[in-house]
């Protein structure tokens, strides 16, 4: 019987990873109920200007649709998707079933995460699964893509080939655990880190320069579309280890129009984090439409994207 695909890998993003290109990627919520058009829209008005749309997995433990099954929607549209998996509802049997899902699937970049907390989100009653975290979740993946399970036995119908990463936070308050756990991560198989939302460059270029530089792996500094002060106060309160600084909160505050206000601090922000690393992740949350003009105002040009054979 002749194997028909339904979806076709695309790997722009792994190529322009490994040429040293300036990395673009962007951050786009699977949609909460059956219907992916506003998803499928939001995504279409990145193409060309993203290597890859990063697929949420339940980000802050808030139900929405399978990010597996968002991202080969995505791919289904031409889009290339990086699909997030994250540890907290999953044990170790889903997780490498819904790895070689998605290999079989045509999708091959993958953000392994531990997952946020149960009690985040707004099932707090569900039960936690945690079976395993992220650097052994990277573990796993650097086995199936050498051919084996995590208990090392044959994976008989073939090995994955999947471009995984990991999230980093150049913020946290320990400098030795976050250079232990980015080294461990390194040593696990992440071949690019996403950074969590930064507002402290100065931090940004320290955790280039001591602990990034070693390593030559690509880092994505991530930026987010500010929308108002209130919006500002509203993660400074609400997202772990941000802290957006007060001179910030203060411009969006006098602004005559805060959203095109934080279009241009997120251009200016890109323009920074070009000077210091390989990349930036874009997360302008239900506005995506606007990533396109904070990368022309930031001097970001059009991808030009070559399907790789």
């Amino acid at each position: 019987m002749e194997n028909n695909h339904s979806c076709t890998a695309l790997n722009y993003f792994s190529k322009a990873a490994q040429a040293g290109e300036f990395l673009v990627t962007a951050e786009v919520a699977p949609p909460k109920g059956g219907n992916p058009t506003h998803m499928i829209e939001m995504a279409a008005t990145l193409k060309g200007r993203v290597h890859a749309v990063n697929i949420t997995d339940g980000s802050r433990a808030v139900l929405r649709m399978s990010s597996l099954v968002a991202s080969a929607i995505l791919l289904q549209n031409g889009i290339e998707p990086i699909c997030q998996m994250a540890c907290r509802d999953r044990n170790r049997i889903a997780l490498q079933a819904d790895l070689i899902g998605a290999h079989a699937l045509g999708i091959r970049n993958i953000l392994a995460l531990t997952g946020d907390p149960v009690k985040a989100g707004d099932h707090p009653d569900a039960k936690g699964v945690f079976d395993l975290e992220s650097v052994r979740l990277l573990q796993l993946i650097q086995k199936m893509n050498q051919g084996f399970d995590c208990n090392d036995k044959p994976l008989t119908d073939g090995a994955t080939d999947l471009f995984v990463g990991a999230a980093v936070d150049p913020q946290c308050g320990s400098w030795s655990g976050l250079q232990s756990r980015f080294e461990r991560k390194i040593a696990a198989g992440a071949q690019f880190f996403q950074s969590q939302l930064i507002t402290d460059f100065e931090r940004l270029e320290k955790f280039m320069d001591k602990i990034a530089s070693v390593h030559n792996k690509p880092i994505l500094a991530g930026i987010f579309l500010l929308k108002s002060a209130k919006n500002a106060q509203f993660i400074n309160r609400c997202v772990p280890g941000v802290n957006i600084p007060e001179h910030i909160i203060a411009r969006l505050a006098k602004a005559k129009d805060p959203l095109d206000e934080g279009v241009k601090i997120a251009a200016e922000q890109v323009q920074i984090a070009r000077q210091l690393c390989h990349g930036v992740h874009m997360m302008a949350v239900k506005r995506e439409d606007l990533i396109p003009k904070i990368l022309d105002l930031a001097g970001v040009k059009p991808i030009d994207l070559v399907v790789a054979k």
